[in-house]
């Protein structure tokens, strides 16, 4: 039997930034997934197989090695979710440098950490074989390494005895809250080895999808009652989180009065997307004026952060292209390059966003639209061969 999970990602749709003071901030799934598939092989394979499908890369550890690595690890303990220990990470980096891995693409050692510790502690020492794709660009701020962690926990609790699900359901499938608790956690874990002290806000979203809004630590699931999608170009511009986020602080401590208005202004543009997208549109003139609502609120939104010094000429670039079609931009996530939503209206052609892509396409970004809000982590099952 193969079983396969699909996780999406994640976008945020207002008070990125913000968020780091205290101040909300509303993030959203995304209709483009991460998805792993695991088979288990005979006992006498005695292989565990990784195919990381989209960068070219295979590993294959021996049951046999990984247990003489990791033999401190005894039993899988798959209903706990459990932090790796700095002992542990060293053993893992042990497996991993036997490995042929690349020396450029060495920066994505730590999402195959991940997958070893993962794997042996919800699964144990069993020979299988791991694929993974992905529709989601790595390191453009829309959460790749959430829905790894989560797609892969799904996948390895599906084979547990930790959580019971119908194996003879065709098609997709949900887990129940208590399951999706477990396959939240166990991510949350996975996130902490590839980024050390993640918020835990990606993995919310990707497991359980449609809309969080977060504060000071608090997360608080929200549902959307408004089908929307964005177009998302991803600028291709790296950047530096913590030197951006630092800048923030910095400029906050100069300029203490100022930086508490701009805040507290992103705030309330939090709370008013929140608000915006739990209603219900009554007919198409109604969910038109909410969507002219939330493409001011992004504009807004998009005025501040170049305001606070996060904004870059790539981002500028995007902002002025979907401007001439009258469409709503805004960056996403840390600034400094990565990611740009444009909002499009229920009304808009395919014709208009064609154009639209190609044009943005010429500064060399790469466009795909994705619906916001739907469904989190998914399971199925497939009994052939």
């Amino acid at each position: 039997m193969k079983v396969t999970a699909r996780a999406p990602g994640k976008i945020i749709l207002a008070g990125e930034h913000a968020v780091v003071h205290g101040y909300t901030a509303v993030a959203s799934s995304i209709d483009l997934y991460t998805v792993f598939s695991i088979r288990l092989r005979s006992e006498d394979d005695d292989t565990v197989k990784l195919k990381l499908n989209d960068i070219g890369l295979d590993f294959s550890w021996s049951v046999r090695r990984i247990k003489e690595v990791l033999s401190h690890l005894g039993s899988p303990f798959s209903s706990t979710p459990t932090s790796c220990s700095l002992e542990t990470i060293k053993s893992l980096a042990t497996l991993v440098d036997e490995q042929s891995f690349p020396e450029t693409k060495i920066g994505l050692a730590s999402g195959v950490y991940a997958f070893l510790w993962l794997y042996t502690s919800i699964l144990g020492f069993k020979p299988a074989t791991v694929t993974v794709s992905s529709e989601l660009p790595v390191g453009a701020g829309l959460g790749s390494s959430a829905a790894y962690c989560v797609s892969l926990s799904a996948a390895l609790l599906a084979l547990s005895d930790s959580v019971k699900l119908d194996v003879s359901q065709k098609g997709w499938s949900t887990f129940n809250e208590t399951e999706a608790e477990l396959v939240n956690k166990w991510a949350f874990e996975g996130e902490k080895i590839i980024h050390g002290r993640p918020s835990g806000v990606d993995n919310s979203v990707s497991t359980f999808g449609n809309v969080i809004k977060f504060k000071s630590g608090v997360m608080t699931r929200v549902n959307s009652n408004m089908p929307l999608r964005m177009l998302i170009t991803n600028t291709k511009v790296g950047r530096d989180t913590k030197a951006l986020v630092a800048n923030v602080s910095a400029r906050k401590s100069r300029h203490p009065d100022a930086m508490c208005s701009v805040l507290n202004a992103i705030e309330a543009i939090s709370d008013e997307w929140s608000t915006i997208i739990q209603s219900h549109a009554v007919d198409d003139l109604y969910l038109s004026a909410n969507e002219e609502k939330l493409g001011e609120l992004m504009e807004m939104n998009q005025g501040l952060l170049l305001s606070i010094g996060v904004s870059h000429a790539s981002i500028e670039n995007v902002l002025q292209t979907s401007m001439k079609y009258k469409l709503a931009s805004k960056l996403t996530g840390a600034g400094g390059g990565g990611c740009v939503l444009t909002l499009l209206p229920t009304h808009i052609s395919g014709e208009v966003i064609d154009k639209l892509v190609e044009e943005l396409g010429s500064f060399g970004f790469q466009s795909f639209t994705a619906g916001i809000g739907g469904k989190g982590v998914q399971i199925s099952f497939d009994h052939s061969s």
